[in-house]
């Protein structure tokens, strides 16, 4: 007998502990519906490649003397490299400029003798085919004296080759040579590669059927680009459409796009994947909400709508296109109304919610 109101006992705490939960409000995080411009996407994955990049080879044979800068460092069109061993064509130039002083010593003697020879054979003292020697002797050392300047100029670009500059803004790799190995014209490997970081291009695909969509809008206005995280967490940078392929990949049915973006903060890198947002067009106020606050039903899209009294309403709604986090609402939701966006796993239809932290709508 004891067991059995024991037994009861029990039964009836759970029965009053259930019924007292059953009346507790659910907590829940709320959001306006509001009314934006909402652009639309086609979003694809996507890969930073640098806006330039260049390998930097040695245009000459010689020992390696000096690394100008660091592995990692922003430089400059025209900063100082590498420097090579310059002797070897420094006394080629010097070798130049010295043939050219001679030919030009005798080209001015070349000069005197035809004066002489013009005024003697004026006079019939020299014979005509002397001074015809002398004119074509000083033609001679005209062109000699032009070929040591080409000469003088082509040592001259050889010598400047033993000091290699950058010819691009941008950052320094990892090298491949270090000071004091020989390094050849000839090598493949390079001795640096200089990326242009800033700006920088996104190269992605989308679906051939967009292709249409995609030109008739790139025609009327420049489309933007927004280069998001792979989780869809961050937004990296933005920027716009500048190339469309003249092509369709026939193994994947996709077109390749490219965008340009200016990377100021730094937030792309080459070889990274991210995905891509092309702008198409904008929805001109449309009502929104989060997409959390959107539920999918046994037959269609719902959401919980907070009504004056605090409870909640279960309310079917027609959906339009999802981007960042926000949905369009095309039918079943006024202006205004707050929606439940959080919690939905403890509200009942005509059950009493409590709103804890409304929640803004995404941005």
């Amino acid at each position: 007998m004891t067991r059995h109101v024991f037994l009861s006992a029990i039964i009836a705490v759970i029965l009053l502990s259930g019924a007292t939960l059953a009346a507790d409000p659910a907590p829940v995080g709320v959001a306006k519906v509001t009314r934006r411009d909402v652009p639309t996407y086609l979003e694809g994955l996507g890969t930073v490649i640098a806006y330039n990049t260049v390998l930097i080879r040695s245009q000459v044979d010689g020992q390696l003397m000096r690394l100008a800068v660091k592995e990692g460092q922003d430089v400059h069109a025209g900063d100082l490299l590498f420097e090579i061993d310059p002797r070897l064509y420094q006394a080629a130039y010097d070798q130049a400029v010295a043939k050219k002083a001679q030919d030009q010593a005798q080209l001015a003697n070349a000069k005197l003798d035809l004066v002489r020879y013009t005024n003697l054979a004026d006079r019939n003292y020299v014979a005509h085919q002397q001074l015809d020697a002398t004119q074509a002797q000083v033609n001679q050392l005209q062109a000699a004296v032009a070929a040591d300047q080409a000469n003088i100029d082509g040592a001259k670009t050889t010598l400047s080759y033993t000091q290699i500059r950058s010819p691009i803004d941008g950052r320094v790799g990892i090298r491949n040579v270090d000071v004091g190995n020989i390094v050849h014209a000839s090598d493949a490997n390079g001795l640096i590669t200089i990326t242009q970081l800033q700006p920088i291009h996104l190269l992605f695909s989308l679906p051939e059927g967009q292709l249409q969509s995609i030109l008739q809008a790139s025609g009327k206005q420049p489309l933007g680009v927004v280069a998001v995280s792979r989780d869809g967490s961050q937004r990296l940078d933005d920027g716009s459409l500048d190339l469309v392929d003249n092509q369709v990949d026939q193994t994947t049915g996709m077109i390749k796009l490219r965008a340009t973006l200016p990377n100021r903060k730094l937030t792309l890198w080459p070889g990274q994947f991210v995905n891509a947002r092309l702008a198409l067009s904008t929805l001109n106020g449309v009502l929104t909400v989060p997409a959390d606050a959107v539920q999918q039903g046994p037959k269609s899209r719902y959401v919980y709508v907070v009504k004056d009294d605090a409870t909640a309403e279960m309310r079917p709604v027609e959906t339009g296109a999802v981007n960042g986090g926000e949905a369009v609402i095309s039918n079943g939701l006024k202006e205004g109304e707050t929606v439940i966006v959080s919690g939905h796993y403890r509200v009942q239809p005509g059950a009493k919610v409590e709103i804890r932290s409304p929640k803004a709508p995404a941005p």
